[in-house]
């Protein structure tokens, strides 16, 4: 019987030193479930009273009670104490602080600047077109009134995709038939063929999309860039419908004071041309937007595969290169950084 009541003596100090060495929620938790719990120390000690003479259970009972006892009120304490610590930790925080802004993703700032264009034109009765990226010489060149002998045909200064031969090898540019080349176009002009060719006037379309020329990279050229390009045909359209229109778009978009000029021009798909400049303040210089126009005659015989008489319509064109726009408007100094992909300069938009 002596070592009966000895070992459950010897339980509470057992306890005690190991709830000395607690120090987190998590240990708290394992020394109840290891002396506390529905399985724990204190309860398989109930199975010794079997060993017990019937005159000494009540004491066995006693001394166990007790043990238990004291165990739960230093496990009680010693809680209080953990949760005491844990929550002058938390206190040391400034919860009147700003939290860290989570870093979720962003719209590049030249789809934006689409999307801005696109809606002050819709506000001013444009729909919107598209065409493909990929082209046949038609719609990129001869019906725009560019004929071969042109240099801006030349294979140099275009992006011709070659068809292969058939042995592995690509044929060369002059030996293909025209009615078989393929270029990544150089302009959004060839969807103006293509609205005329499937839309009777009046036409009233604005169209965004990527071009593409072999250009030497610098702060205002890049091989591929964005453009906007604008499109109304109708009877007794003028070039002061065009002026107007241009004007219209400058000064809702980059502010009612912002400076802006036409200086004449030549482009082979309008007549009367002319280049459309906007003044940059930070840099104290002109910086073109792009070329804009009258529809050229030649262009708008398109008109006619819809059994329209093309001599009774007239158009304005334009297009204008949304990178410039887009740096004009946010103040970006050099084309590549729209580019570049770097996290930090798309941040600031």
């Amino acid at each position: 019987m002596a070592d009966v009541l000895a070992e459950i003596d010897d339980l509470v100090p057992e306890a005690n030193a190991e709830l000395s060495a607690v120090q987190n929620p998590a240990q708290l938790e394992s020394f109840r479930i290891k002396w506390l719990g529905a399985k724990g120390t204190l309860k398989s000690k109930m199975d010794l009273i079997k060993q017990v003479p019937p005159d000494q259970k009540r004491l066995f009972g006693q001394r166990l009670n007790a043990a238990k006892d004291q165990i739960t009120a230093a496990f009680d304490s010693r809680k209080q104490s953990v949760e005491t610590a844990g929550a002058s930790v938390r206190l040391d925080l400034d919860i009147t602080e700003p939290g860290r802004r989570p870093q979720i993703g962003n719209r590049h700032i030249l789809m934006k600047v689409i999307d801005e264009l696109t809606e002050l034109f819709a506000r001013m009765g444009f729909s919107q077109a598209s065409g493909p990226e990929v082209e046949d010489e038609f719609h990129n060149f001869i019906a725009l009134n560019i004929p071969r002998q042109h240099p801006a045909r030349d294979p140099l200064d275009n992006f011709y995709l070659a068809p292969a031969t058939g042995e592995g090898e690509v044929s060369a540019y002059n030996s293909v038939p025209e009615d078989q080349q393929r270029l990544l176009r150089t302009q959004t002009s060839t969807v103006q063929i293509r609205v005329m060719e499937t839309q009777k006037p009046p036409i009233r379309v604005v169209i965004p999309g990527r071009v593409y020329r072999p250009d030497t990279v610098d702060q205002t050229h890049f091989y591929m860039f964005h453009q906007l390009e604008a499109l109304v045909v109708d009877k007794n359209v003028s070039m002061v419908d065009l002026k107007s229109t241009v004007m219209q778009f400058v000064h809702a978009y980059f502010g009612p004071d912002t400076k802006v000029r036409f200086r004449p021009s030549f482009f082979p798909f309008t007549e009367p041309s002319a280049e459309v400049d906007v003044f940059f303040e930070d840099r104290q210089k002109w910086v073109e937007l792009g070329g804009c126009g009258m529809v050229h005659p030649n262009v708008l015989k398109v008109l006619d595969k819809q059994g329209l008489n093309s001599e009774e319509y007239s158009g304005w064109a334009f297009g204008f290169g949304i990178e410039r726009i887009a740096m004009r408007k946010y103040g970006i100094e050099d084309i590549r950084q729209l580019f570049e992909n770097d996290v930090r300069f798309l941040r600031q938009f």
